[in-house]
């Protein structure tokens, strides 16, 4: 059997304040996948359950090393799931506001890939 991919979704995140490339990618992630429905998980690929569909991740995203990976791939409900982190991204300058605990002005802007597959 091999991976037959079904549909292939893009998003952006940001985190303004607080500087944590996790927010950003968790961000990009849910900007991906918060507009899709997937019927034809069912009615063309004849799955039963969506977690035996095949979710892979690609993050790319400043400082990816600082990425929290489980808590990425928990924003999606379903699915075998992976996760693949880059460095990219932007660093762009903002305004660091004391009370929203910012380290500096930085805000930081991740981009996802999310690729639905499933075996054939």
């Amino acid at each position: 059997m091999t991976r037959q991919r079904l549909i292939i979704e893009m998003g952006m995140g940001v985190d303004q304040h607080g500087q944590d490339p996790t927010v950003a990618a968790k961000r990009a992630v849910r900007n991906a996948i918060a507009h899709n429905a997937l019927p034809g998980v069912w009615e063309v690929a004849g799955l039963d359950h969506p977690n035996q569909m095949y979710v892979d991740v690609q993050v790319a995203v400043p400082y990816p090393e600082q990425v929290r990976k489980d808590e990425v791939l928990s924003v999606l409900p379903f699915g075998q799931k992976t996760l693949t982190v880059e460095a990219g991204g932007m660093v762009t300058v903002g305004r660091a506001i004391p009370e929203l605990e910012d380290k500096n002005d930085d805000m930081l802007i991740a981009v996802a890939a999310v690729t639905v597959s499933v075996e054939k």
